[in-house]
């Protein structure tokens, strides 16, 4: 298989497709307060860098970095195609989006992931590139249905 990890192109009409079947796998997991997916207005922000993984001409993963204090993004948008699970990319555009925050001289990368089983290969992921559980960042709060993690770069 071979991958290949570039900057969105927004006006990729298979982009916003797989953007909004993410936002539909996370909209059974909690209550609309505690869903933090970006949705594509707002990973077009400035201040938001959005990486797709394809295979071919298909999308296969995405993952972005938002700014959110000088050195400090929080990582966003990770997702792997259903069907494509297991075979490495979730890895692959981490270590993408890492090396991409370390070329910028970036810090710290903190997240907000969920605590239901639905999650646990997320938090598995993030575990093994070496995040660490931590406090709410940002503007976020302590959640029941919310797990914080962080690593310095």
């Amino acid at each position: 298989m071979h991958l290949s990890i570039e900057r969105a192109d927004f006006a990729d009409p298979h982009l916003g497709a797989f953007l909004r079947a993410h936002l539909d796998d996370l909209a059974p997991t909690a209550p609309v307060e505690s869903r933090h997916a970006l949705d594509l207005r707002r990973l077009q922000a400035p201040d938001v860098r959005l990486w797709v993984a394809s295979v071919g001409d298909r999308i296969v993963g995405t993952g972005a970095l938002a700014a959110l204090e000088p050195g400090h993004e929080e990582l966003k948008s990770m997702r792997t195609d259903p069907t494509r699970r297991g075979q490495g990319i979730a890895t692959r555009v981490l270590e993408h989006l890492l090396g991409d925050a370390r070329g910028r001289r970036i810090r710290r990368i903190s997240l907000e992931t969920g605590s239901m089983d639905f999650f646990a290969p997320a938090r598995a992921l993030y575990a093994k590139a070496g995040f660490v559980f931590c406090s709410p960042f940002g503007s976020y709060r302590e959640d029941p249905n919310s797990v914080f993690m962080t690593k310095a770069l």
